[in-house]
C-alpha cells in the first residue's frame, strides 16, 4: 500500500503529524508537489493529486489528508479519472465558518459536497476552530463517510503539539485493516 500525504494551506511544517509520519513511520509515503501552498489553486493541487496517484498505477494508494487537502481530495474524486483505495480526512475547514479565508481561497470555498464513492474516514476535533463537529458532520453526511472525533486538540496540527499523533496512527490503521 501506498500512501499519499496533502497537507493544507502552507503545507505541513516539520512539527505536523503528516511530516512526521512522512519522515519515520509512513517512510516512503508521497507528498503532493503543487505550484504553491501559501497561494493554493484547486486546479493546481487536484493535478497535483492526480500526478502523485498515476506514480502509483496499481491502484493500492490511500490519500492521508489535512485541512485544505481534503476539500482538495473530495474533489479531486468527482472528477479523476484514476482511483485510490481509500481517503483518512483529518480537519477540513467548513467553507460557511467566519474563519474561512474566501478571499485568498476563492476556488475552494465554491467545492460542491458529493458522496465520495470509495472508503474513507473523518477525523475531526471537537474544539478546530476552522471547523465545529456539527459542519464536520454536514460533511461527512454529505461525503457519506463516518465521522470520529478525537477530543479538544484545536485544528489537528502544528498547534495542537500531538507529536506523531499516536491516536491518528491507530485511526489510520484501523482504517487500512479493512483493506487486507
Amino acid at each position: 500500500m501506498h500512501f499519499i500525504i496533502i497537507p493544507g494551506l502552507d503545507g505541513s511544517d516539520d512539527n505536523h503529524w503528516q511530516s512526521r509520519w512522512e519522515s519515520g513511520w509512513l517512510r516512503g509515503a508521497t507528498r503532493i508537489a503543487p505550484a504553491s501552498w501559501t497561494h493554493p489553486e484547486l486546479d493546481d493541487w487536484a493535478a497535483a493529486i492526480d500526478s502523485a496517484v498515476r506514480r502509483h498505477p496499481d491502484d493500492d494508494v490511500v490519500l492521508i489528508t489535512h485541512s485544505l487537502g481534503c476539500l482538495t481530495a473530495a474533489h479531486w474524486l468527482t472528477t479523476a479519472s484514476h482511483t485510490v483505495r481509500g481517503v483518512f480526512l483529518v480537519a477540513p475547514p467548513d467553507q460557511r465558518a467566519p474563519t474561512f479565508p474566501t478571499a485568498l481561497l476563492s476556488t475552494f470555498a465554491s467545492i460542491d459536497h458529493a458522496p465520495l464513492g470509495l472508503p474513507a474516514v473523518l477525523i475531526v476535533s471537537e474544539d478546530d476552530p476552522y471547523c465545529t463537529v456539527d459542519a464536520a458532520d454536514r460533511l461527512a453526511t454529505a461525503w457519506t463517510v463516518p465521522l470520529i472525533t478525537t477530543g479538544r486538540h484545536g485544528h489537528l496540527n502544528s498547534d495542537s503539539d500531538l507529536g506523531e499523533w499516536p491516536v491518528g496512527q491507530q485511526l489510520l490503521t484501523s482504517f487500512v485493516g479493512q483493506f487486507e
